[in-house]
């Protein structure tokens, strides 16, 4: 990071007054985030606040090697500005946002269409990428999928059975959530929250809880962060088992699948145990937690834990014993280092291509100022190493838990918080178990919502699983897509 750097610099589950947030025109703006892109920087957010006749840009930006972020912004401008997708493609969907929310054109941006919005009458269903070619044809999956699922929509070209391009279409569920938030805190945001991606609601309450503390100047009891970390890696655990499951049941290796099938809904049931949701509802709330975990259930919770996770490690080892279920991971579906840090990849599929990302190791917040679980990492880039990354942060979730449950933190499990101060900017990530869950809040003068962007990891990431496609028979996209397992809804905000 340079050490005179034009962003205003700010730690993990900070905030600061909207009046230090460095401005410049747009064309500085774009300026000046390229360069600390180009000296390493990775892109958070990018999004639009509404300013008198015109818009701001705002960029969040992640210094991952320093533990800092940094955060600027545009003075109000309309109509067109310089892409900064043209050098920076993680840039691209930000900037696609931005067009569709706030009427903004990014010149020189290789492939404007719409996000979520709708378009004639179909969402996000504007023109396609085309390959040309006498062999060259196009599949066209979803958005109805023959399972109970959500909707989006895939378009392949390909030639013969290799797909030479794939082109993902998402917001058939644009549910307006970020609109609902404007003016709030409501008495239903909380809810909203929770339900932004319900298999990620402990990652994204926590993130919104942190941001509520600290717009209040204060933070949460380290019992309540103790509970939340607990509650996080038990989210972790429950959706990484799902996942070794599934990616099984797509090669037909039925013993994994079916006994992690079965042990993801004991990890559910240890979230129960916590709060009588399995999902985490209702446990983390501004302030802290709702749900304390006494020392009877937090025994029974360690013994039944301990259950799991060897059931688990039997399960996962009879997966990756199998020639048959190797044979089929390996070299399928390839990201390259390189690529994934060019479009901005985070979470495990990011750290199944090599790169050290992690928010509990880079940016710590709450309980991970104080235990942090170890990262785990795998080169190759493909199903493979996706899955194995799955399968050493099941083994390392686990050990972090068993350790934190032997050594409970003391204390209130609620603190009681001041109204959220006016005309500020407040940021806070979480390393949710598809990755980085980002949340940023700008009040206005009364300490109200003015702006709240949320960013779910599947954000940066489904452009991942269309790189991870080409070159790969049509037949591997099962498995490449269960490998990244990314949310729809998280997406369609």
């Amino acid at each position: 990071m340079s050490a005179s750097t034009p962003f205003a610099l700010l730690a993990n589950a900070s905030s600061l007054p909207w009046a230090e947030v460095p401005a410049w025109p747009v064309t500085e703006f774009v300026r000046a985030t390229a360069g600390e892109l180009t000296r390493g920087a990775r892109l958070c957010a990018l999004f639009g606040v509404p300013d008198g006749a015109g818009t701001r840009l705002v960029a969040v930006l992640a210094f991952d090697a320093d533990n800092t972020l940094a955060v600027a912004r545009s003075t109000p401008f309309s109509g067109a500005y310089p892409s900064l997708t043209v050098t920076h493609p993680q840039a691209h969907l930000f900037e696609r946002e931005v067009l569709e929310q706030h009427g903004l054109t990014p010149m020189g941006h290789p492939w404007l269409k719409p996000v979520r919005q709708n378009n004639g009458n179909a969402p996000a269903n504007g023109e396609f990428f085309r390959v040309d070619g006498r062999e060259v044809h196009e599949v066209a999956v979803g958005p109805v999928h023959a399972g109970i699922i959500e909707p989006g929509h895939f378009r392949f070209q390909c030639a013969g059975e290799e797909v030479l391009h794939l082109e993902i279409a998402l917001g058939y569920q644009h549910r307006g959530v970020e609109e609902a938030l404007t003016g709030g805190p409501h008495l239903a945001t909380m809810s909203q929250m929770e339900t932004v991606a319900g298999d990620t609601t402990i990652a994204h309450a926590t993130a919104h809880a942190t941001l509520m503390e600290s717009l209040a100047g204060t933070e949460a009891p380290l019992r309540a962060q103790w509970l939340r970390a607990i509650a996080l890696e038990l989210e972790r655990l429950a959706n990484h088992t799902g996942d070794m499951g599934a990616l099984a049941n797509d090669v037909a290796f039925l013993p994994t699948s079916s006994a992690c099938g079965k042990i993801r809904g004991d990890f559910l049931n240890l979230t129960a145990l916590i709060c009588g949701n399995r999902f985490g509802r209702g446990l983390v709330r501004p302030g802290g937690c709702r749900h304390d975990l006494e020392p009877e259930r937090a025994a029974q919770l360690l013994e039944r834990l301990k259950t799991a996770l060897a059931d688990t490690e039997q399960a996962v080892a009879w997966f990756w014993d199998s020639a048959s279920v190797r044979a089929r991971f390996e070299n399928v579906g390839v990201v390259f280092p390189a690529q994934a840090a060019e479009i901005g990849l985070v979470g495990p599929a990011a750290r199944a291509c090599g790169l050290v990302r992690d928010v509990r190791y880079d940016h710590p917040a709450g309980w991970h100022r104080f235990a942090q679980a170890p990262v785990a990492v795998w080169p190759g880039g493909d199903v493979f190493a996706r899955a194995r990354v799955r399968s050493l942060e099941i083994q390392r979730s686990g050990q972090y838990l068993c350790e934190q449950l032997a050594a409970p933190a003391e204390g209130d499990l609620r603190s009681e918080l001041a109204p959220p101060a006016p005309d500020t900017l407040a940021v806070a990530l979480v390393e949710g178990w598809r990755g980085e869950v980002c949340h940023v809040a700008l009040t206005d003068a009364a300490g109200r919502f003015r702006r709240y962007k949320i960013i779910d990891p599947s954000f940066h990431n489904w452009t991942g699983l269309a790189l991870a496609l080409r070159g790969t028979a049509i037949s591997d996209f099962p498995i490449c897509n269960k490998s990244f397992n990314l949310s729809y809804c998280g997406f369609d905000l």
